[in-house]
């Protein structure tokens, strides 16, 4: 299991970004040994939300030999052009360490603002999916440059909470699945990887070597029962989720706790899981990597 942390960009509790808060956690990341750093993307939440790639473009420099990931960033919000563009900076100007997660995205607000239809998301994103990978790999169009080379190119991941059409979205257009922890548990995660192998299997591919991240996990490690209710019950009431089911499903709680939910997951296929601490998050990303990962391991 490889794992990554979540950039702080959405604001909890009104104390916003302080100046170099994200070089601090980045370097942070960086020193308790996680190996990827990751974001996302909305135009509009229940709580102010930094825009994921430009957070991402600014801790470059300190990010060391960190994979940067968007998990998930929204090509149809976004265009596809504009998009790729962004990308292309990205993975440049960190010497070639982007991956593209994609995903047509579940609020109707962000489309309201881009002044596009939301019943019309899983066609366009489609459509934005080729049109990014044609953009990507065009160094000019109609000999005009657009983007520099992409020598190595950018890998595409995209994100499907779990259902058989969007697993078979995964299949394809994408180089990796992404999937969501508030919105699918082991076992369907485990359920959906196989699905996801006879979609593959028809285009003459396989599992293996086909990356299964685990994005949105929602994190905060502590031993205080009343704690931890309180944060499950904040974040259910901002992501629209029963407690119960979260419960059992992000990394709310004990180490004990938490390292159960990271087993069942790595039984279930995930290789590569994205840790989002909800509070003191630089105290949270130590705390999973020091006594939550090594209980993982002893199992």
């Amino acid at each position: 299991m490889q794992y990554g942390a979540h950039l702080p960009l959405i604001d909890f509790d009104g104390r916003g970004w302080p100046v170099d808060s994200l070089v601090s956690f980045t370097d942070a990341a960086r020193r308790l040994g996680y190996g990827w750093l990751t974001v996302n993307d909305h135009l509009i939440f229940q709580r102010p939300w930094l825009d994921g790639i430009v957070a991402l473009s600014s801790v470059i420099g300190v990010s060391g030999e960190l994979r940067l990931a968007t998990t998930v960033a929204l090509p149809v919000v976004r265009g596809p052009a504009a998009l790729a563009k962004a990308a292309s900076a990205v993975h440049i100007l960190s010497g070639g360490r982007l991956v593209l997660g994609v995903g047509p995205g579940s609020s109707e607000r962000d489309y309201d603002l881009a002044g596009v239809a939301f019943e019309e998301r899983w066609a366009r994103f489609d459509e934005s999916v080729r049109a990014l990978r044609g953009h990507l790999g065009a160094v000019d169009l109609d000999g005009v440059p657009v983007l520099p080379p992409q020598s190595d190119g950018i890998p595409i991941w995209v994100a499907s909470w779990g259902s058989e059409a969007g697993l078979r979205r995964v299949a394809r257009l994408g180089d990796g699945w992404l999937a969501s922890a508030y919105n699918a548990d082991p076992a369907q995660v485990a359920a959906g990887r196989a699905v996801l192998g006879a979609a593959l299997a028809r285009d003459g591919r396989t599992l293996d070597g086909f990356p299964c991240a685990l994005a949105t996990m929602w994190t905060y490690v502590t031993d205080d029962d009343r704690v931890r209710q309180e944060r499950l019950q904040a974040l259910a009431a901002m992501v629209n989720r029963p407690v119960e089911r979260l419960a059992q499903q992000v990394l709310v709680g004990s180490v004990e706790h938490c390292a159960s939910i990271v087993r069942a997951y790595a039984d279930a296929g995930v290789d590569r899981l994205f840790v989002w601490p909800l509070a003191d998050v630089e105290a949270q990303l130590e705390r999973f990597m020091r006594e939550v990962v090594p209980a993982v391991q002893r199992q």
